[in-house]
């Protein structure tokens, strides 16, 4: 039996070789053998590519900065999880799951799909996407896919994803999507803001406890950003005592603080061996626009690329002229923020010296376990 695992673990670490080019020279080894991301357009990376829905982002301008091009991401250049892989040591990016197959799989996974929500019915005024239920679904089936790398071998498979890093940012589309678009969904009548904080959670727990079951132990959790100070939201509200709308960012911070409690339910023995980390996004987002200028930022208010008031009364359109230096720039259409925006955010979670962004570990320290 144990030459049988070795000889396993031996077509990993070979296929890991081959795969990433390190079988000569000596470059720099991931920190982590795989990463598989859950989320909404703000990570997704080209699954809803194929899909009929207005939340797809295959077209100039978007990725202009990007040296591949239009992939499907939808900013500028490279996303948050994108520069989190690089940082990690990853020397490629993590592929979408619609064009990723075989011993690919073993690096990890984008599951990620614009329009995206921890409700199936949140997005459906957008066209078609991939929910949170159907991409845990989705990573079952690469679970399956990838015993075969382990030859039926369920604890080795267990011990190898138990070292790679889960990422799972949802919640801004059940929001923007549905909570608060009542021409379109009825949960804002059907529930008061608390109420709804309650329910997503619920579904949420469950979400993530079967990632856990599927072999996550290490996972990074996110909460909703300031989306009620997005260009969207700016092209719209109108308020003498407040530029944001801070009915959204009052009831995202509900949401928050439940999220938050239950990570610390889960590391605290709910899911035995697993070790959640909280991402602060409403936090390091308001950060990032208080010290705006401190960071470059010249332009918070409006989107790089759009049309109307703000540049949020409509996002960013095919060939639609783009502002010419997008560094300037925290938001690059009238929902997801600059490669620039990108980079500083996903440095700060990364080695964050304090537990006002991650909690209660860095993502860095997340990955040396």
């Amino acid at each position: 039996m144990r030459k049988f695992c070795d000889l396993g673990l031996l077509l990993i670490v070979v296929l890991w070789l081959v795969f990433n080019g390190r079988a000569s020279s000596q470059p720099q080894q991931a920190q982590v053998p795989g990463f598989f991301i859950f989320g909404d357009s703000l990570v997704d990376n080209g699954n809803n590519n194929g899909m009929i829905t207005l939340s797809r982002a295959n077209y100039r301008p978007y990725g202009i900065d990007f040296p591949q091009g239009v992939t499907g991401r939808f900013t500028n250049g490279r996303t948050y999880v994108d520069v989190l892989a690089q940082l990690m040591g990853f020397r490629t990016y993590i592929p979408p799951y619609s064009r990723t197959r075989g011993a690919a799989l073993l690096r990890g996974v984008n599951y990620a799909s614009g329009a995206a929500g921890i409700r199936d019915e949140t997005g459906d005024n957008l066209g078609a996407h991939t929910s949170m239920n159907q991409q845990v679904s989705n990573f079952g089936n690469t679970v399956a896919e990838m015993r075969r790398f382990f030859r039926g071998d369920a604890n080795a498979l267990s011990t190898y994803l138990g070292r790679c890093i889960f990422y799972s940012g949802m919640g801004s589309n059940d929001y923007l999507n549905n909570y608060f678009m009542p021409n379109f969904y009825t949960s804002s009548s059907d529930y008061t803001t608390k109420a709804y904080a309650a329910a997503l959670l619920q579904d949420y727990s469950r979400q993530l406890t079967q990632l856990y079951a599927l072999g996550a132990r290490k996972v990074i959790v996110t909460g909703v950003g300031q989306i009620g100070c997005i260009p969207y939201q700016l092209a719209r509200y109108h308020s003498n005592s407040s530029r944001c709308n801070e009915n959204i960012n009052n009831a995202i911070l509900i949401f928050n603080s439940g999220l938050k409690k239950m990570v610390d339910n889960f590391n605290r023995g709910q899911l035995p061996g697993a070790k959640f980390v909280y991402l602060d996004s409403y936090q390091s987002t308001f950060d990032l626009f208080q010290n705006a200028s401190a960071a470059g930022f010249e332009v918070i208010d409006k989107g790089c690329c759009g049309v109307g008031r703000n540049n949020g009364q409509i996002t960013c359109l095919p060939l639609l002229q783009a502002c010419r230096d997008r560094t300037k720039y925290l938001f690059w259409d009238a929902f997801h923020p600059t490669e620039a925006a990108n980079i500083l955010l996903g440095k700060a979670s990364y080695s964050s010296n304090t537990q006002s962004y991650t909690y209660p570990i860095n993502i860095q320290q997340l990955a040396m376990l």
